[in-house]
């Protein structure tokens, strides 16, 4: 695909202006920071959620338009490969066969390498054959671009969701008491139970929130493919259940 002949639509960060160019020349744009590029409506009658999601990683609002989007955005939030967020980030619009064809990704993702994700997110049952093709050229793009990656994501592993949604209470900052957090990359120098860990640094009422403030972080690591609780194993690298 000739990326100079794709056009990019995006909504400029600082006055959120819209910004218009060709996709070929817009490797250095900061899509990772950029508003919206269309809005988040809401109706009566409105078969999907939309609303707001405050990612620790920027520290700002990511928006989403339904649940699974919503899960998406959490995801890459405790991703810690992600350095930047956002969502709607642009539009690109091409040439197809019959007619001008656009499409608006859910999400671009700034990686700590410096590449682009971007991501779509749909149920897995309802990639329709337009849909396939648009995600498809998507996909194209994002290899002719070299920096970027594409990804169509689907429903995830409901028990790392689960485990993720829990720890996502605890992902702003001032769950992170200094003097507990060290106390705990200590206790947990050597892969132990949670509550066996968090017992012996203290009242485990006021150790937990750190604790999982830490979890969600990757300063320690779980499985999270086993659910979440008193018996799981923590430690300071990956660790498997059982």
């Amino acid at each position: 695909m000739d990326l100079g002949l794709v056009d990019v639509e995006w909504a400029d960060g600082e006055g959120g202006g819209l910004r218009k160019s060709v996709l070929e020349a817009v490797s250095r744009v900061r899509f990772e920071s950029v508003l919206p590029v269309r809005r988040f409506t809401s109706y009566r009658g409105q078969r999907h959620f939309t609303g707001w999601y405050w990612a620790a990683t920027t520290e700002s609002l990511v928006g989403f338009e339904s649940w699974l989007e919503r899960d998406r955005a959490m995801l890459l939030d405790h991703d810690r490969r992600v350095v930047g967020l956002a969502s709607q980030p642009f539009r690109v619009t091409w040439q197809g066969e019959k007619r001008r064809i656009s499409h608006t990704p859910d999400y671009f993702a700034r990686l700590e390498d410096g590449s682009g994700l971007v991501a779509d997110v749909r149920p897995a049952d309802r990639v329709g054959p337009e849909d396939a093709v648009k995600f498809s050229e998507t996909e194209a793009m994002c290899q002719e671009m070299g920096c970027w990656s594409f990804a169509l994501v689907h429903e995830p592993d409901p028990v790392e969701m689960a485990n993720v949604r829990w720890l996502s209470g605890y992902r702003h900052p001032r769950n992170r008491v200094g003097a507990v957090a060290k106390r705990l990359m200590d206790a947990f120098d050597d892969p132990r139970l949670l509550m066996d860990g968090a017992e012996a640094v203290g009242d485990p009422l006021s150790v937990l929130p750190t604790l999982y403030h830490l979890l969600w972080c990757g300063d320690l690591r779980l499985d999270l493919s086993a659910p979440l609780g008193d018996g799981s194993v923590i430690g300071h690298a990956a660790v498997s259940h059982g």
